[in-house]
């Protein structure tokens, strides 16, 4: 193979020390646009271990075809890689990559043809005969591997765990009060009746007066009360628990990165057209804001 070696290959042989930060996008899912593409299933390196082109087994439009894309055109994310700029018709075009096989220089050339829609390419020959992956020129990014910045931020998460939050002992006690029963209770009452004897007649015999002596005995009656108590049952009383959701909100402080692009000279970034006069003006009024000195 001229001059590329399988990512792989180098991995497992120990003669190459490439080193355990050289990125592998080997089983990464591949997507153009909303469509899943295929998988990545390795990279063939140049130049003792640049990735120079992913082989992608395009599966998702043409069953049973890999073909080679140049490391350039693929923005690597952290759930896969994305060749935006590559349509069906490109993919469809390019020549089939057969694992072991030369990639020649010739084909390499035909692909790239195929992949800038031009029939006119830079210059493809170095002088020592190897393929040129333009790697003196910057603004020629088909072959060099994207770099990434990853802009972090802080979300809060939370969690929640149950804890006994208060306890509850219910039991009886004696309440007393004093209560009034009224109650209709019958005596006897002795009644003593008096007549005056209209006619008076004389007592028979020799009678004298307080030789006989004569008591008369009465018994008097009556009801007399007595309380006793009697246990009724005036109320039941079921115990359970049920789960009661309330709204909380908790607060904290967070923190994100935000990229920070320094110019020097007349720059022109990708999607932003101010110049580096204008970004120090921008800069200088953030600080006048914030109180710093000019």
């Amino acid at each position: 193979m001229a001059n590329l070696i399988p990512l792989s290959q180098l991995k497992a042989d120990s003669s190459h020390n490439i080193g355990s930060d050289v990125f592998d996008p080997t089983d990464l899912p591949a997507y153009a646009g909303n469509d899943k593409v295929g998988t990545v299933r390795g990279a063939l390196t140049e130049g003792g271990g640049k990735i120079r082109y992913l082989i992608l087994d395009v599966g998702g439009w043409f069953s049973a075809k890999q073909v080679l894309v140049p490391v350039g055109l693929a923005r690597i994310e952290d759930d896969g890689v994305y060749v935006d700029s590559m349509t069906r018709d490109q993919v469809k075009a390019l020549s089939e990559y057969h694992e072991g096989q030369e990639y020649t220089a010739d084909t390499q050339v035909a692909d790239e043809r195929v992949l800038r829609g031009s029939e006119t390419i830079p210059s493809v020959t170095m002088p020592d005969g190897g393929y040129d992956y333009r790697d003196h020129d910057e603004t020629d990014m088909m072959y060099k591997t994207p770099q990434k910045l990853q802009l972090l931020e802080e979300r809060l998460q939370v969690n929640k765990q149950r804890a006994v939050a208060g306890s509850v002992e219910i039991g009886k006690r004696v309440e007393t009060r004093t209560e009034n029963v009224n109650v209709g209770l019958e005596h006897e009452e002795l009644v003593i009746e008096r007549t005056a004897v209209s006619e008076p007649r004389p007592v028979e015999g020799h009678v004298t007066l307080g030789d006989t002596a004569q008591t008369l005995r009465v018994d008097l009656e009556a009801e007399t009360a007595q309380l006793n108590k009697q246990a009724f049952v005036t109320e039941e009383v079921e115990i359970g628990k049920r789960t009661v959701t309330e709204q909380q909100t908790l607060s904290d402080t967070v923190g994100r990165e935000v990229l920070d692009v320094t110019r020097s000279g007349e720059v022109i970034v990708d999607g932003d057209t101010r110049t580096a006069a204008e970004t120090t003006a921008d800069a200088t009024d953030d600080r006048d804001r914030t109180g710093q000195r000019r």
